[in-house]
């Protein structure tokens, strides 16, 4: 389980291959409403969530699900973030979601949804503190990279965490993110990151232009501290339906910092 909950009712769930050369994906749903798909962060598992479903699921249908390599999904060849992108539609279809599904992602699943967003029905996006301005990931990013790939792997990935502010989490939450950090499997980062390890960052960053010019649907970016000069300006260049909101001094978990606001905000999202 996820930080300190007991088990969810009224849950469906699936773990089987979406097709017969796609890895095996977990998924679960709770609630009742219209679909909400939330996606995790690198390392993590879909219960992540599970601090907020009881917030959400009396007005959405929740799905959450493990990405390739995470939680009880199988491990895979790709970690593409557009690979991914096709399991989260593979989820949809499973799911027999009968309308296009709000898109909830948090850090690399931010990216996921994002991806899916061009290429699969859906009514929005909201990303929690993931910038696509990737070439400035790639800076912080690629000085790690011998550590990363080598025996300090472990050392190299706390200290990623550690300068996103994870201190501020509540205990439960902070435990779970630890413990999932912890545990942080070599070929499943690595292949997640092996992009913006190994591609120049203005390369980086028109890729990421690219993609956000195909996201035709709103678009909320909710950042736990600033994502940097001129960025909000950037993003709206790319995306033109997409808005910005800092909510200064959450770190890089703003969901799981002020969860009840946060639930607020997605109501809102949704009612727009």
């Amino acid at each position: 389980m996820g930080p300190g909950l007991e088990p969810l009712a009224r849950t469906e769930h699936g773990a089987r291959p979406l097709c017969e050369t796609a890895p095996v994906i977990a998924w679960e749903a709770s609630g009742a409403g219209d679909p909400l798909v939330l996606v995790h962060g690198i390392t993590e598992d879909r219960h992540a969530w599970d601090p907020l479903i009881p917030l959400l699921e009396d007005r959405f249908r929740c799905v959450r699900l493990d990405l390739r390599g995470h939680g009880e999904s199988s491990p895979a060849d790709d970690y593409a973030a557009l690979s991914m992108a096709q399991d989260v539609a593979a989820v949809v279809a499973e799911a027999g979601l009968d309308q296009p599904p709000l898109l909830v992602g948090h850090s690399l699943g931010a990216i996921v949804a994002t991806a899916y967003a061009t290429q699969g029905p859906a009514r929005g996006v909201i990303n929690i503190d993931q910038s696509l301005r990737l070439g400035d990931f790639a800076t912080a990013l690629q000085p790690l990279a011998p550590m990363l790939r080598g025996p300090q792997f472990a050392d190299a990935v706390a200290a990623v965490f550690q300068s996103l502010g994870i201190d501020r989490l509540p205990p439960a939450a902070r435990a779970y993110a630890d413990a999932r950090h912890g545990a942080a499997r070599p070929e499943v980062v690595l292949g997640v990151w092996d992009l913006v390890l190994a591609t120049p960052a203005e390369e980086l960053t028109a890729v990421a232009e690219s993609l956000l010019g195909a996201v035709l649907v709103p678009y909320l970016a909710i950042h736990g501290s600033d994502p940097g000069p001129g960025y909000a300006g950037w993003l709206a260049r790319s995306c033109p339906q997409a808005a910005v909101e800092v909510w200064a001094g959450d770190g890089h978990y703003p969901h799981l910092v002020e969860p009840g606001r946060f639930g607020d905000r997605v109501r809102a999202f949704a009612a727009a």
